[in-house]
C-alpha cells in the first residue's frame, strides 16, 4: 500500500511509517458474508461472491469481505438471524426466506403475478418501495439492498404431468415465499427446503414436484435426472428479487463513503446479474431439452386460471393483515403494479408479442 511507503527513508520517514501502520490496520474492517447458498452455486452463490469482491475492491480494501457458503459458519435460513443478532455483518439471499418474521417481507422478493426484475427495482426506487423496505427490515436491525434478480422463474419440476387444477391437489410441492401461499390454497403441500434438498426430496418421491430458480441454476443442482416434466410460466415468481442485508449498528458506524460503496456494490449488481440469469438460462434450457430430454410443458389455460385466482386471495390476505405495515406494503406494491402494469401493455409486451409473431430478419 503506497500509504505505507509515504516518507521512506531517515529517522523521519521510519516514524511515519511505524505510526502510520496501526492507524491503517484500524480502518480496515473485516466483515463477514454469510449466504444462504452453496459455495459458487450458478446464480446465486455466484453473485454472493460478486458482492463480497465489489464491496472489498470499491472500498479500496477498506471493508475487506469475506464469503461463508450456507452451513460454514450459519445455516442458509440462519443468515437472517445472524446478521439481526450481529454474528455476521452482512448476507446474500432472498426476502422470500423471511416468511416467518413477516408477511410483508415476501413482497420485497417476488409476488404471485407481480413485478417483473425491472419493475421490482422502480418500485423501490421510484415509487415508494426502499422506504417500505427500509421500515420493515429495521425492526430486526438490518439495512436492507436488492442487489440481483433471476428474472422470471419457471413453474417446476413434476414427476407426473399436469393436465388440469384438479391434478395439483394434494401434490407434496417445493417453494417459497407467497408462491407457497398460493400453492396451499390451490390444494398442494407447500414445502420450504433448499435446493440440494429439493434434489433428495424428488428422488425419492418425498416431493412430487417442486421449484427453485430456472434452466441455468436447476441444471446444476440436477433436476432433470429425477423429473422430466418442466412447467412454465412461473406465474408465483415473475421475477426473485436477491438482496444484501447490513447489520443496522455496523452500516450506521460507516463513514458516509464507505455507506455509499456499500450501496453501489449492491446496486451495480442488479443488471448483470439479473442479465446474466437470462443470458444463461437461454442456453441452459437448450441443452436440458436437446441433451436431457426435457419435456418443456406450459400449464393448461384453467390451472393459470385457478392459480390467479389464488394469487388473488394471497393478496387480499395481505391487505387485511392485522400488522399497518404490511397493508402499506401491499397497496403500495399494487398501486405500483398496476400502473406501470397498464403502461407494459403497449410498451414492452406489445413489442415482444410483435416480435414473437413476426421476425423480420
Amino acid at each position: 500500500m503506497d500509504r505505507r511507503k509515504f516518507l521512506a527513508g531517515g529517522a523521519v520517514g521510519a516514524a511515519a511509517t511505524t505510526l502510520a501502520a496501526p492507524a491503517i490496520a484500524q480502518d480496515v474492517r473485516q466483515w463477514k458474508l454469510v449466504t444462504a447458498w452453496p459455495k459458487n452455486l450458478p446464480g446465486p452463490g455466484v453473485a454472493a461472491q460478486m458482492l463480497a469482491d465489489r464491496i472489498t475492491t470499491l472500498s479500496g480494501g477498506r471493508i475487506n469481505v469475506k464469503l461463508y457458503a450456507a452451513g460454514e459458519l450459519v445455516p442458509g435460513r440462519g443468515v437472517f438471524d445472524a446478521v439481526s443478532e450481529g454474528t455476521a455483518e452482512l448476507y446474500h439471499a432472498v426476502p422470500a426466506y423471511w416468511g416467518s418474521k413477516s408477511k410483508g417481507i415476501l413482497l420485497f422478493g417476488s409476488q404471485p403475478f407481480g413485478l417483473r426484475a425491472d419493475e421490482q427495482f422502480g418500485w423501490l426506487h421510484h415509487g415508494g418501495g426502499q422506504a417500505l423496505y427500509d421500515e420493515m427490515y429495521g425492526r430486526f436491525g438490518i439495512k436492507p439492498f436488492l442487489c440481483g434478480n433471476s428474472g422470471p422463474q419457471w413453474g417446476g419440476w413434476f414427476r407426473d404431468e399436469i393436465n388440469s387444477a384438479q391434478d395439483l391437489k394434494g401434490l407434496k410441492f417445493r417453494t417459497t415465499g407467497l408462491a407457497s401461499e398460493m400453492a396451499s390454497k390451490l390444494g398442494m403441500a407447500a414445502e420450504a427446503m433448499s435446493g440440494p434438498a429439493m434434489f433428495q426430496a424428488l428422488q425419492t418421491g418425498a416431493l412430487d414436484a417442486g421449484e427453485f430458480i430456472g434452466p441455468w441454476t436447476d441444471s446444476a443442482l440436477g433436476y432433470y435426472q429425477v423429473a422430466k416434466n418442466y412447467y412454465w410460466p412461473g406465474v408465483g415468481e415473475p421475477s426473485s428479487a436477491e438482496e444484501c442485508g447490513v447489520n443496522q449498528d455496523k452500516f450506521n458506524e460507516l463513514p458516509d463513503d464507505l455507506k455509499q460503496v456499500v450501496q453501489l456494490a449492491c446496486e451495480s449488481l442488479y443488471n448483470p446479474v439479473w442479465t446474466e440469469y437470462t443470458t444463461k438460462h437461454a442456453l441452459a434450457l437448450k441443452a436440458l431439452v436437446e441433451e436431457h430430454g426435457v419435456q418443456v410443458k406450459m400449464f393448461p389455460e384453467d390451472v393459470i386460471t385457478a392459480m390467479g385466482k389464488a394469487a388473488a386471495e394471497v393478496i387480499d390476505d395481505l391487505r387485511q393483515d392485522d400488522d399497518e405495515l404490511v397493508r402499506r406494503i401491499t397497496e403500495s406494491f399494487v398501486a405500483y403494479r398496476d400502473s406501470v402494469g397498464g403502461y407494459m401493455s403497449f410498451a414492452d409486451n406489445g413489442q415482444m408479442n410483435a416480435r414473437a409473431g413476426v421476425l423480420g430478419y
